[in-house]
């Protein structure tokens, strides 16, 4: 029996169910905490804990069906972004956060989105 080895490779995503063209890395939080060790004068006594915002950056190609006006205007989006190594990580109630600068040399826009909440299937 083979066991899957792949761990990295073609990445999917859709845009409120569309279908776009990734082109390059796809970042995704793994945990929604970040935590800060505390330390005391006995040593260290616990951690901290603050949220993450829910995000997903990426690179994507240009092509003529990319939903470039949902990407500009919406502000409730759902992304679904499937891994080559099986795990789909899943942005509700998305927008667009920061600027949004094409790149005409090589036909792609970088996106980063931030949302009300994530879930990561592994």
């Amino acid at each position: 029996m083979a066991t899957e080895k792949k761990i990295a490779g073609t990445c999917y995503l859709k845009i409120d169910g569309a279908q776009v063209s990734v082109n390059g890395d796809v970042e995704f939080p793994v945990t929604l905490v970040n935590r800060e060790a505390r330390m005391g004068s006995t040593g260290v006594v616990g951690y901290s804990e603050t949220d993450r915002v829910p995000f997903l950056n990426l690179t994507v190609n240009l092509e003529p069906t990319f939903p470039i006006e949902a990407v500009r205007t919406n502000d409730d989006m759902t992304l679904t972004a499937e891994l080559a190594n099986g795990w789909v990580y899943t942005l509700q109630g998305a927008w667009l956060e920061g600027e949004i600068n094409g790149n005409a040399s090589d036909g792609t826009v970088t996106l980063n989105f931030s949302g009300q909440k994530c879930h990561l299937q592994v």
